[in-house]
């Protein structure tokens, strides 16, 4: 199994299938639009603005499992994004990155990477980079800013 093996509803509802992604470098985000690392939206988008005619692509997935902190709907969520943060990348509909009812997806991603300590996301933005072969798997601690990682994103987009 692959990460293109994956399928995804995006916020307004659709399926994305993952296999579209195959060839591009990914960077997967949990997001929240009330927590203190919300501001790094700014930089995602910038990062998507710089490397994405590349064949890069920032995935935000919203997530309501840490203090609450994503509480609107899937179009507040995508309202606020584009008002404050000028986001154009593609946001999907909230879901759990943790638990029993945890996307598939965010199941597979911490099965191939490690946390410290544990496996489970442990806050809102952690980022993990997906080479464009889909092998590689690189996972960010929440407190890694974006742009911190754009070294690491040019490298593999060559």
């Amino acid at each position: 199994m692959t990460i293109y093996d994956f399928k995804a509803l995006n916020n307004r509802g659709e399926e994305v299938d993952f296999a579209q992604y195959q060839g591009k470098v990914l960077l997967i985000v949990n997001t929240a639009s009330k927590c203190g690392f919300t501001p790094q939206y700014k930089g995602l988008q910038a990062l998507y603005e710089k490397y994405a005619d590349q064949g890069f692509v920032v995935i935000g997935f919203p997530c309501d499992q840490f203090a609450n902190q994503e509480p609107g709907s899937d179009e507040e969520i995508a309202q606020f994004c584009e008002i404050n943060f000028g986001v154009t990348f593609p946001l999907m509909k909230k879901i759990d990155v943790n638990g029993s009812n945890q996307h598939p997806l965010y199941a597979f991603l911490k099965s191939k990477t490690k946390g410290f300590l544990t496996d489970a996301i442990k806050w809102n933005f952690t980022k993990f980079l997906v080479s464009k072969d889909g092998e590689k798997i690189i996972r960010y601690a929440p407190t890694t800013k974006p742009e911190d990682i754009e070294k690491e994103i040019a490298h593999m987009l060559k």
